[in-house]
């Protein structure tokens, strides 16, 4: 073990050499100490400080399974009804205001001058276009970003569904088209 007075005679022995050793305290926080060691002891080994080498990676997050059985997809609460009638509403609100206000002939006048066949083919191929990636595991969430989210389609095609239902309502109270 060093004493007091060892440590002060390497201060005074080196401080002529260093003058900055003259300003720094007797004790310093720094890390670097000066040890002396009695005859005839080994020196203790100093343990190194390590840092991990290798990254350490979150494990990727899980996803729910999607049921992709026909009964669960076209299920009341499933992801195909609402949706399908929701796509299929606005699409048909769309072409129901675009023949009125070209040719003046209101819904009712639409549908029997072959609007059927139309109905009928636009209801199938959305039908199909919607089922075909939820019945592949494919969630409608993991394509949902930007302006057009799951969300905001799910409420124009509510808003949608309103608007046919108004739109018949008010011809039929009116008598004819609304334009």
């Amino acid at each position: 073990m060093c004493s007091l007075t060892q440590q002060q005679a390497f201060r005074s022995h080196y401080s002529s050499a260093l003058p900055s050793l003259r300003l720094l305290p007797a004790h310093r926080a720094s890390g670097m100490a000066i040890r002396c060691q009695a005859e005839g002891q080994e020196p203790t080994p100093v343990p190194e400080k390590r840092t991990p080498v290798t990254p350490v990676t979150p494990p990727p997050p899980r996803t729910p399974k999607v049921s992709t059985k026909f009964s669960d997809v076209l299920a009341f609460s499933g992801p195909a009804p609402e949706r399908i009638n929701g796509r299929l509403a606005m699409v048909g609100f769309a072409a129901a205001m675009a023949v009125e206000l070209a040719r003046g002939d209101d819904l009712a006048v639409q549908l029997a001058n072959g609007g059927i066949p139309w109905f009928v083919l636009t209801a199938a191929v959305f039908s199909a276009a919607s089922l075909i990636p939820l019945f592949k595991g494919v969630t409608v969430q993991s394509k949902s970003d930007g302006v057009m989210t799951a969300d905001a389609e799910m409420w124009n095609g509510r808003f949608a569904m309103l608007g046919l239902v108004a739109l018949v309502l008010t011809e039929y109270l009116k008598g004819g088209p609304i334009v």
